[in-house]
């Protein structure tokens, strides 16, 4: 397996991304340590994880409190050791479907300053840990708007380019210690953002249905990448088969974005 012995941290990971995510850790081996603000939602992908023979753990963490977000890691470290896997798939909170000149700064800043906050926060945390044992593996996740020029996506796409450049110049500082930075960059899945597809059809004034089939198009595939893909990719980008990728992104964009 290819995570065999590793632990990962997963905050966010009672969503849709979450959950696929820390059902391929688990499959391949790692403990999972599941942090986000519903227990219950928790519980129940721990659930699945442990009814398939795996380990899981939930925890209430706020993402963006950073003294939140120290504790558990040392919760963490004390009870299993290392953390060797840390992976933020939490919401933006974003506005989508309104053009930037009808939209109010609030809207346009939020998911800039959320999605910034968390990641950094949880990548720093990490880091600092990960630097000490001499290894580890951080991931973030964007999305097509941070390279494409797609109308209608709100500070969306302003965040997630933001995080790519975080990506790059934590890998840059944390590398010469073992710790790797990799950002996955998914097309998205309609299976994880039904109302962001529902959003842009309406803006578009065409059907969902449509919309998806234009998404598609885009593609070199013309298929959108599946919610149990973006897991497979993040397990690989985890283990050791990806050791020599740092302060780059995994390109899940069937093409869509061609690096």
């Amino acid at each position: 397996m290819l995570l065999s012995n590793k632990n990962a941290v997963i905050y966010g990971a009672g969503g849709a991304i979450g959950r696929a995510v820390a059902l391929a850790f688990a499959r391949e081996g790692a403990g999972v340590f599941l942090a986000g603000r519903t227990l219950s939602k928790l519980d129940a992908v721990a659930k699945e994880i442990s009814t398939a023979g795996g380990f899981a753990e939930t925890a209430v963490v706020d993402a963006l409190d950073e003294q939140a977000i120290e504790a558990h890691a040392v919760e963490i470290i004390r009870k299993v050791g290392p953390i060797d896997i840390s992976f933020n798939a939490i919401g933006m909170d974003d506005v989508q479907g309104t053009p930037l000149v009808e939209m109010s700064l609030e809207d346009f800043a939020r998911p800039i300053n959320r999605a910034t906050r968390s990641q950094f926060l949880t990548a720093t945390t990490a880091a600092r840990h990960m630097v000490r044992q001499g290894a580890g593996v951080i991931l973030m996740l964007t999305a097509t708007p941070a390279r494409l020029a797609i109308p209608h996506c709100g500070g969306f796409g302003v965040a997630c380019a933001a995080l790519e450049g975080l990506c790059r110049q934590l890998a840059a500082e944390v590398g010469p210690n073992g710790v790797r930075v990799v950002c996955l960059r998914s097309a998205g899945s309609p299976e994880s953002i039904p109302e962001t597809m529902d959003t842009h059809a309406a803006a578009g004034k065409m059907t969902r249905d449509d919309f998806i089939a234009s998404l598609e198009e885009m593609t070199l595939l013309k298929r959108l990448p599946a919610l149990a893909e973006v897991g497979d990719m993040a397990a690989l980008m985890a283990s050791d088969h990806a050791r020599s990728m740092t302060g780059t992104v995994a390109n899940m964009t069937c093409g869509a974005i061609v690096d």
